[in-house]
């Protein structure tokens, strides 16, 4: 098993103190590059030759990757330093996935040599006028003698003129249709003249290095080999690569709010202003306060996406889905609200300590819509809703009963866990979501757990699960809803705005159902300070307050503790996460 604090503290070390221009990947030239829209071909070398890409390669075939959760998190690091040199890293390890779902062993030895060797990759799935419609792709694959002759676009495609190899996702059925497509690696160094154009790079946003450019293939041959598993397999492999991705899009997302949250810490700190600090401010101190329960509550549930990939594969796709839309809008809230703290210095760009907020909050934005958007995770979530639902109200003695046992599994880190098998996860999810299911009987672990502890532990634990209990009743009011949802509009409420209302709140409750299972079941894995229910009481507050705005169940004394363990958290150097992940800076 990884000791991965460890290997997170070695990556740390290596990579140096981001404000010492000196370091290896140092804020001004990380700026710099930004400024100037560079790829970041200076940090990505770096980054391999310290063996970052190892992370991403299976262990059968020369790399490291057993775990899932050790890439996600060593990805996070970098992401904290620069978004754009992490997004750069992960759209090769994504674009390897199709090849380690359904790939031959030939295949996966051969593409893990070429990763491992400095070589990037780029995943050509989404295409001008169709974006996330992959069934509405119109790139073409025809049989010909010894191969395949390729024809169409893709574009928006991030890497795809600096990589080496391009996985195209394609047409190879006149019917189209789930068995229509099929995922081709094309090679550009195999190709004949001519066959392959690289179309123009997209200046962005955010992100303002990477290459964000696409292919124009013009009967461009590729040999029967390139196939990657079967043929008519595409979107299956697609829709499987998609889930880790979608998690694995959270860690960047986090990492900016890590970056915005220390980089306003800094400022309150010691901004004076009417006689004391901004952090002094009442109201400040609880918006920081509040800002770092909502990091937190990503991490507890990105801890259990990341492990379910592995531990609950057939439950991938509602895990996905739910982190796609959850951390993003909830911590795109996060900034907005880091921004007023900041006041107008979030808007420099060449502040010497705050021009990389700015950054930060412009990279951020590719959490949102990259390997999916809003509206796709929350149709997922919509079309399994039912049966989410029905197992959750349910709360059948023997299902509940499994269903503890594994978010046992899922959320205490120092559980060991088979290696990731991609091709097991499921595209629908027939065993619900353990999570939600036992989030009642941990309401219950919560109320035991308030009357045998002392002092304001006891207090608090009865306020978390006081909020908890409140939480879990909304799974009976949406199984109310979604009931007469279908019976007052009949098909129709399928595709209804009421429908995607109701996705977006479920997963709010599977928000607050990880932060219990984490407080409950990770506790010894936990940062010391972090397992404080003060913290679990305004995690739950955060959420609570999704469905009624105006609900406190905290007060200045809670807010105090909270904003202590921030404070502590960033004067000792650990990263934002309840995991004790030091990062010294």
């Amino acid at each position: 098993m990884t000791d991965l604090i460890a290997l997170m503290a070695d990556l740390e070390e290596y990579l140096g103190d981001p404000w010492d221009a000196g370091a290896l990947m140092p804020y001004p030239r990380i700026l710099a590059a930004d400024e100037d829209q560079r790829y970041p071909h200076e940090f990505v070398d770096v980054l391999a030759s310290w063996g970052l890409y190892d992370w991403i390669v299976p262990a059968a075939n020369g790399g490291k990757a057993v775990n899932v959760e050790d890439g996600f998190n060593l990805y996070r690091l970098v992401g904290r330093r620069d978004p754009t040199s992490a997004t750069a890293m992960v759209l090769t390890s994504l674009s390897y996935m199709p090849v380690w779902i359904a790939g031959s062993p030939e295949q996966r030895q051969h593409f893990a040599d070429a990763i491992r060797g400095g070589r990037k990759l780029a995943w050509g799935l989404s295409e001008r006028r169709h974006g996330s419609d992959v069934l509405a792709n119109e790139t073409t694959a025809r049989r010909t003698d010894g191969g395949w002759l390729l024809n169409g676009e893709k574009w928006t495609i991030g890497n795809a003129t600096v990589a080496c190899t391009v996985m195209v996702h394609a047409r190879t059925s006149d019917k189209g249709g789930p068995g229509g497509y099929s995922i081709f690696a094309v090679e550009k160094d195999c190709v004949p003249p001519g066959q392959l154009a690289h179309l123009p790079d997209e200046p962005l946003h955010g992100l303002r290095g990477l290459d964000m450019s696409g292919v124009r293939l013009t009967d461009c041959f590729v040999p029967d080999s390139a196939l990657v598993g079967r043929a008519g397999q595409g979107l299956e492999i697609a829709l499987k690569s998609s889930q880790l991705a979608r998690i694995a899009i959270a860690s960047i997302a986090m990492a900016c709010v890590d970056t915005a949250l220390r980089s306003t810490l800094d400022f309150a700190g010691r901004r004076v202003i009417f006689g004391g600090t901004v952090a002094e401010v009442p109201y400040s101190r609880r918006q920081l306060a509040e800002s770092f329960a909502e990091l937190l509550i990503a991490d507890a549930l990105t801890t259990g996406a990341v492990r379910s990939l592995q531990l609950a594969p057939a439950q991938a796709s509602v895990w996905s889905s739910v982190v796609k839309y959850f951390v993003p809008t909830l911590l795109e809230e996060t900034l907005a609200r880091l921004t007023t703290v900041l006041g107008a210095r979030y808007y420099l760009r060449a502040h010497p300590r705050h021009g990389i907020f700015q950054k930060v909050l412009r990279d951020f934005a590719i959490s949102n819509f990259a390997d999916g958007n809003t509206v796709v995770n929350l149709k997922n979530i919509a079309l399994q809703l039912d049966g989410l639902l029905a197992s959750a109200v349910g709360q059948d003695p023997g299902e509940v009963a499994r269903a503890r046992a594994a978010v046992a599994d899922l959320f205490d880190p120092a559980r060991p866990m088979p290696p990731y098998e991609p091709a097991a996860q499921q595209l629908f999810s027939r065993a619900g979501d353990d999570s939600v299911l036992a989030l009642r009987s941990a309401v219950g672990e919560l109320r035991r757990a308030a009357e045998t502890a002392g002092g304001r532990d006891a207090a608090w634990l009865a306020g978390c699960a006081d909020t908890a209990g409140q939480l879990a009743d909304e799974v009976h009011r949406l199984a109310d809803e979604h009931a007469k949802l279908f019976a007052d509009q009949g098909r129709a409420a399928g595709q209804s705005a009421e429908l995607y209302d109701l996705a977006k709140q479920y997963s709010a409750v599977s928000a607050a159902a990880a932060c219990v299972h984490l407080h409950l079941h990770g506790r010894d894995s936990l940062t010391p300070a972090l397992r404080s229910p003060a913290v679990l009481l305004l995690c739950l507050e955060r959420l609570l307050r999704r469905f009624h705005p105006t609900r406190r169940v905290t007060g200045p004394d809670d807010i105090d503790t909270v904003a202590g363990v921030l404070a502590e958290a960033h004067r000792e150097g650990w990263l934002f996460s309840f995991r004790p992940y030091r990062v010294g800076w």
